[in-house]
Parts: structure tokens; sequence; C-alpha cells
């Protein structure tokens, strides 16, 4: 018997998008002569253990006691020399594991045709910050803004749209009492982003940076203003005295319904563009963007908010298309909550580590298993089921067992008929193996 059977998703998927193969060439100058273990291997394996629920070095051991399943699993003082070697090459070592990511993300877009996040033409990068607590005196833990004690990884998720989740891009560690509108931190985030998206999406106004009001500065607009050619921008942006003002003074004939996704229109919801010198000093080009609607019942609103209605606004750059589906392509930033939700029931509850260096690489571990969560679903599963959060997939998928069966010189995995998932298991299984192999 084998537990954990349906993590061969998650292996299958690992070969086809050639992820092995692209890690260990990029973390070859790391490999000991005579070494039995490839740090490539290793550091996915580690990737595969948060994926399916881990949230320490230890928990590879659960990859290690089905060797049939995931191979041969190095040991966990193996794992620790790795992880020590790793953050002590700092920069070098993060760049590697990076470049290989963004190799491997342009196959998995390719083979996804137009399940991939990019079938629309546009990339859309969504940026923001996650608390993540600490219980003992981590590296760089701090008070945090919330009057906690942690650390405030600045994170980018590409959007899947409605019918996926989407993929991580970007995580910078960062300590705990880092600012929520720290302009230089949003700019490095979104480098490291760009670097991980296939060229084509660098130019054009092909990607979509969306943050909220903590990228709402003015050095991180004129950063994007500055490559504007290449990017749009949706911002969320602070309720000042002067933006309160100038709201007082749009006519009742300028507000435009607000509009949801089916496109009808949102009952108790205005938008309107505001103009003039409101926009003094900010970068040219820039369109502020104001939403009023009525608070739900017991709401507190605000001392900007004004006659009985909440306020809220957003600066971007794009042009040629109605304010109202500017206000709800802002307002779908939401699902970046989610992606953080995911981040966090997959080894972002806590940082296992004590050094800065070996929370970072920490973070690029997850980000490695965040994205095999979402390029298996991308490349396997139809429906609804793309939209399965990491609980929802171990929970139905990764943790049935399987009979290992071995005849005529050939494995099998035989899954329980009464196991209400094998079929979904079984069908992704199908439409992995009939990807083409790499190279």
């Amino acid at each position: 018997m084998v537990s954990q059977a349906g993590a061969v998703l998650l292996v299958e998927t690992v070969r086809k998008a050639g992820l092995e193969a692209e890690v260990s060439a990029a973390l070859a100058p790391w490999r000991k002569p005579r070494a039995v273990h490839d740090p490539g291997k290793i550091l996915l394996d580690l990737a595969v253990a948060v994926a399916l629920g881990g949230d320490c070095l230890a928990d590879v051991a659960m990859l290690r006691a089905e060797p049939a399943v995931f191979g041969p699993v190095a040991s966990d003082p193996t794992v620790s020399r790795l992880v020590d070697t790793l953050a002590a090459a700092g920069s070098r070592a993060l760049a590697a594991i990076r470049s290989a990511r963004a190799e491997v993300r342009e196959r998995v877009w390719k083979l996804a045709g137009d399940a991939a996040p990019d079938a629309g033409g546009e990339v859309v990068v969504d940026i923001d910050g996650v608390l993540v607590l600490a219980h003992s005196e981590k590296e760089h833990a701090a008070k945090t803004w919330k009057k906690t004690f942690g650390h405030h990884p600045l994170f980018a998720f590409v959007d899947h749209g409605p019918d996926g989740s989407g993929e991580p891009v970007a995580g910078l560690l960062r300590p705990g009492n880092a600012g929520s509108n720290t302009a230089a931190d949003h700019i490095e985030t979104t480098r490291l982003a760009l670097a991980q998206l296939p060229k084509k999406y660098r130019r054009g106004r092909r990607t979509l940076i969306r943050t909220d009001s903590g990228g709402g500065t003015r050095k991180f607009l004129n950063w994007l203003t500055a490559r504007g050619r290449w990017l749009s921008y949706s911002v969320g942006m602070t309720i000042t005295d002067a933006v309160h003002a100038a709201v007082l003074l749009i006519p009742a004939s300028a507000w435009t319904p607000a509009v949801e996704p089916d496109g009808k229109v949102r009952d108790g919801a205005w938008v309107a563009e505001l103009a003039g010198d409101v926009l003094t000093g900010w970068p040219k080009g820039m369109r502020l963007i104001v939403r009023k609607e009525r608070p739900h019942p017991g709401a507190q609103l605000r001392f900007t908010d004004t006659d009985g209605m909440r306020l809220t606004c957003f600066a971007t750059n794009t042009t040629g298309t109605p304010i109202a589906q500017l206000e709800l392509r802002h307002r779908q930033r939401a699902r970046a909550e989610d992606r953080i939700s995911a981040a966090r029931d997959t080894g972002l509850r806590n940082l296992p580590l004590h050094d800065a260096a070996q929370n970072q690489l920490w973070l690029e571990i997850v980000q490695l298993a965040l994205d095999l969560l979402a390029w298996m679903p991308m490349l396997a599963l139809p429906g609804p089921a793309r939209r399965w959060e990491p609980k929802r997939l171990r929970l139905r998928l990764f943790s049935a067992a399987a009979q290992l069966v071995t005849t005529g010189r050939r494995r099998y995995l035989r899954l329980a008929r009464h196991w209400p998932w094998t079929n979904a298991i079984t069908s992704a299984f199908e439409r992995l193996s009939a990807l083409p192999n790499p190279g």
C-alpha cells in the first residue's frame, strides 16, 4: 500500500514541465563531487512536501517513506546542509532558482494553451503584503503594524482569472516593521515579477500591475510611468483631503453606475473620474477614478466618507476603456487575498528557519510549491476543479491511497474504486501523460 498516492500528479507535473532538469542545471555549481543526491531534486522534494501540507524541512520525511512514488529522497542532514549552502550563496542561488522557474513557466503556459493566464493577451500581476508571525527571535523579526511580531513579506501573483487560481512570481522577505507603502520594495517586487514573465509581456502594455493603496506612492507610480510603454497599472490610492474635496464638486450627472462581472449594473454604487488640481504633482497620464457606494448595514464609515457613502479610489494609465470597466478590473484585485490564503496553507503560516537568508530561500520553496499547485490544475483539471484551493486538492486528490502492483516489469498504482475522486485523479494523470516530454 502507498499513502499520498495522488501526489503522483505533482511528480508528473514536475516531469512534464521539465522543472527538475532546469532546477538541477541551475544549481549545478553547488553540487559537490561524488554527491549521491542532486541539489535540484532535493529542492523540488522540499517543494512537493510543502505542496502536500508540510511546513518545515523535516516534513520531507513523508516523501522519503514512499520511494516508489517519489524516488530516492535525501536524509534530513543532507537537506539541511543544502539549505545552509544555498542560503550562504545569497543572491547567486536565488537568481539561479528564479531563472529556472521563469524558463519552466514559459513552457507550462505554452502547454496550457487556452487555459494559460495569458490566453487573453494580457497578464495581470497582483502585489500585496502578508504578515507572517514569529514565535521566537528570528533574524529580522520585528513588531508589525498590527502590533504582532514577525515578518512582512511582499508577494506578487499572476491572476488566472475567475476560472483558475494564481501563481507566485515574486516573494520579497522583509522585516516585520517594513511599511505597507514602501516604494522601493514595490519596485523591487515588480522587477522580480517581470523577470518571471515571458519577454513578450514586458512590452506593449501587455502586463497590468495591480496593488492596493500600499502602492499608491509618487515614487512607485513615477517608476511605473517611466515604463509606460511596457506596463499598465491599476493602483489603489488613499482618500486625502484634496480627493475628498474634489469628490464633493462632482455633479450628479457625472457619476456612472458601477457594474458586476456579468455586466449587470450594481445597485447603490457609482464611479466617476477626477480631474484638475487633484492630479497636480502626480505622473503625467495618470487617471484618478473614485467609487462611492452605500455601505452595508452596520458598516462603520470613515471621516473622509461623505453623504453616507463609502469612498475608494485608484489610479490607472489605461485609456479607451469605460471607467466602470476599469473600476471592476481594479476591484477584482481582491482575488489576491485568495492567493495569500493559499500561500498561508502552503508553507507560509510561519518561517521555520532562523536566519533571514534561510527564510528567503524558504520563500522560494513556498513559491515552487505554489507553482506546482497552480500548474497541475491548469494542465490537468477541467472546469471547477481548476479553482480548488490547496486544502481541497490535498483532501480529495493527493491524500488518496493506492496499491502498488508490479506486473510485466511495469509498476501500477491501483486506486480504490470507491474513492469519490478516483476518476478525477486518473483523468488528470492521463492528461499529463499525453503532454509532450520536455526537450
